[in-house]
């Protein structure tokens, strides 16, 4: 068994050491409260979302690193996965890093990157196009990050990889009738993958944005 405890919580758009002050304090809670295996953190918690223009400030590459090596140091003894805007090779991911004390376990790169509505994530990323599927507790897990979710590929690549879960972060912001359509789409997403899927969603408001937080897991029956 792996227990995963679902870190819904209201991150601050810039506070970068804040944001990071409160995902330690958070896994030091899971671990002490909930004896979590595992900790899930929202999309771009490190920054906040959206974090739109901060992406662009040259200082904003130093920050997320200072910021990870603190939650590497504090050799917390829980499975943390978060959310933070990754610097390789001259381009800008909206990633996810899977941290084991100080050791880094693995990194997923969004592949769908929404351009629609209230969302502007190509203006700033370039699309990852591979798994990440990692052994934890006897068991694969795959990671992804919010619309990769409403695309069929990235659930088709985990099952290819013969996952047995997978952990979903996100950023969804709230309108009417939304939480249907997250059910409905889990319900397939989970059906055709073939396994359950934990799925960890921001909680607050950002500008005219307000995250309904409503964190869930499903299961293909």
């Amino acid at each position: 068994q792996i227990k995963v405890v679902m870190a819904q919580i209201n991150f601050v758009v810039r506070d970068i050491e804040g944001n990071t002050n409160e995902m330690i304090r958070y896994a030091q809670e899971a671990i002490a409260d909930h004896r979590g295996d595992m900790i899930v953190f929202p999309e771009l918690c490190l920054t906040g979302y959206p974090p739109e223009d901060l992406l662009l400030r040259p200082s904003l590459e130093l920050r997320v690193s200072k910021a990870i090596a603190r939650m590497k140091s504090a050799q917390l003894p829980i499975i943390c996965v978060i959310g933070y805007p990754q610097h390789q090779d001259g381009k800008l991911f909206n990633s996810l890093m899977v941290l084991n004390g100080d050791k880094e376990l693995g990194v997923y790169q969004k592949q769908c990157l929404p351009n629609y509505q209230v969302f502007d994530e190509r203006r700033y990323f370039k699309k990852g196009n591979s798994p990440c599927v990692l052994p934890l507790f006897g068991i694969n897990v795959a990671f992804t990050i919010c619309e990769d979710m409403w695309e069929p590929e990235p659930v088709a690549q985990a099952k290819a990889a013969e996952a047995d879960l997978m952990i979903n972060i996100n950023a969804s912001p709230f309108h009417m009738g939304k939480q249907n359509e997250r059910q409905d789409l889990l319900f397939k997403r989970s059906d055709e993958g073939g396994f359950p899927i934990v799925y960890v969603n921001l909680i607050g408001g950002q500008d005219e944005l307000v995250f309904d937080g409503r964190s869930m897991v499903v299961e293909p029956n």
